[in-house]
């Protein structure tokens, strides 16, 4: 009988994995539509997935990030790149220093006060170096576009399809600078200030990561290197990101939205394009040297804005918006196989104590002390806002990308804390997201 099973080749690992995958994915079509709204969110159901395949006796080897760290790279850098174009296809409101007024104050205070909150308590209560502390900092900052759908702005297709049209302010080239910038009436400031934080700090966490590197490597002290960090890592690749977005995002909007769109071929043939789109602003602004995460978002609000096309938006962010669903669903369902193999086993107790603090404490004090006094949210959707700082995706690649580039020797236990902490902030956020954004839509949305 054995011999039999052996000829016959039944009950195979790879063909096990293609079942999970399947699963995965035919959830993803079924399942995920009806979770909209609900307090179950589909990444959970994604990840529970994952750990049961991989922890059942199925003969699967756990992807484990540890011994892949290359292909845990490239993988969360693919699912990062292209939720950025989506959320940048969606933001219909141009940027604007007043209208953006609480997304700078996130990312210039809120966010440093996350990273400096994280390095300090991991070198003082899980005992990390101090590079690797500042490395778990910059990992665990930015927030996740594609986790955090339950409060994010919607995209163009569904404001079409609820009746809504942009602002005329935006489409007119003669107007004034104010009536350009004026948001549409009904946009939610609440859900606008959590999908650009969410676009732009992905990028924006990067110059950290390479300061734990810098600290990882220097042999003097911060005056002989601070500098040109300041000069490469924050203003050269900074400037680069705002540069190749702007080119490279303003070329593809003269390809794209001059495509027909009158089939389902063709319309399909625009979406797909979103992808070519993505990975040319990614590619291109890499190789200059720049922060690609930047340059994707800031290419897809320049595709949104170069003119009033509905058709190709929504075709373009149906496409990026399936795409990065499908991306996040392999990610989760290998971050559960990787739990269930044993990626939380070197977990301290100090360090899980880190993760429930970053969640309940250090995100949403960073987040209130940044929108202290901002007059365009309520004091109730500020609290909301600092709440949800959705850990996900984004995290997984900085740490995997730091570990990839520097010798960090407490590896282990840097994967194990950020992957509980990302875990935590899935649960948490995603059991309460739904619930908490309807319980304020009931209520009404106080004015600021």
């Amino acid at each position: 009988m054995i011999e039999l099973l052996n000829t016959l080749r039944l009950f195979e690992p790879y063909d096990f994995t293609l079942v999970v995958i399947g699963l995965g994915v035919l959830g993803l079509a079924s399942l995920a539509p009806r979770l909209e709204g609900r307090t179950w969110s589909f990444p959970l159901s994604a990840l529970a997935l994952g750990y049961v395949a991989f922890a059942a006796p199925l003969g699967l080897a756990p992807p484990d990030p540890r011994e892949h760290n290359v292909w845990a790279v490239h993988l969360t850098e693919i699912g990062v790149i292209i939720s950025l174009m989506g959320v940048g296809l969606k933001i219909g409101r141009r940027p604007h220093w007043r209208t953006w007024s609480p997304t700078w104050r996130l990312l210039a205070i809120s966010m440093p006060l996350t990273i400096a909150g994280v390095a300090l308590l991991g070198w003082w209560v899980v005992g990390l170096t101090p590079a690797a502390a500042v490395l778990l900092g910059a990992a665990l900052a930015p927030t996740d576009p594609v986790l955090a759908s339950d409060v994010q702005v919607k995209g163009p297709e569904d404001n079409i399809a609820e009746g809504r049209q942009p602002n005329p302010a935006e489409e007119s080239t003669t107007t004034n600078a104010t009536e350009q910038t004026s948001p549409p009436d009904d946009e939610d400031e609440l859900r606008f200030t959590l999908t650009s934080e969410a676009g732009l700090n992905d990028a924006l966490a990067f110059p950290f990561t390479y300061l734990a590197l810098t600290m990882l490597t220097a042999e003097a002290g911060p005056i002989a290197w601070l500098g040109e960090w300041l000069l490469i890592d924050v203003a050269y690749r900074i400037l680069m990101g705002v540069v190749g977005g702007l080119a490279v995002g303003w070329a593809l909007a003269l390809v794209l939205l001059r495509l027909p769109v009158e089939s389902e071929r063709e319309k399909m043939q625009v979406g797909v394009s979103a992808l070519a789109g993505t990975l040319l602003i990614y590619g291109v602004t890499e190789c200059l040297g720049g922060y690609g995460f930047l340059a994707v978002f800031i290419g897809g609000l320049m595709i949104r804005h170069y003119e009033n096309t509905h058709q190709s938006h929504r075709s373009l962010h149906i496409f990026s918006e399936q795409l990065e669903q499908l991306v996040m669903t392999g990610v989760m369902i290998a971050l559960g196989g990787a739990i269930a193999g044993g990626l939380l086993a070197p977990l301290t107790w100090e360090g899980a104590l880190l993760g429930v603090v970053v969640i309940f404490v250090v995100r949403p004090v960073a987040g209130m002390i940044g929108l202290m006094g901002e007059n365009r949210l309520a004091p109730r959707d500020r609290l909301i806002a600092s709440f949800f700082g959705i850990r996900g995706v984004g995290c997984l690649y900085y740490l995997a990308y730091g570990l990839e580039e520097g010798d960090f020797m407490q590896g282990q236990l840097l994967w194990a804390t950020c992957a509980f902490t990302v875990l935590l902030s899935i649960v948490v956020h995603g059991l309460s997201g739904a619930s908490v954004m309807a319980f304020r839509d009931r209520r009404g949305r106080v004015p600021a």
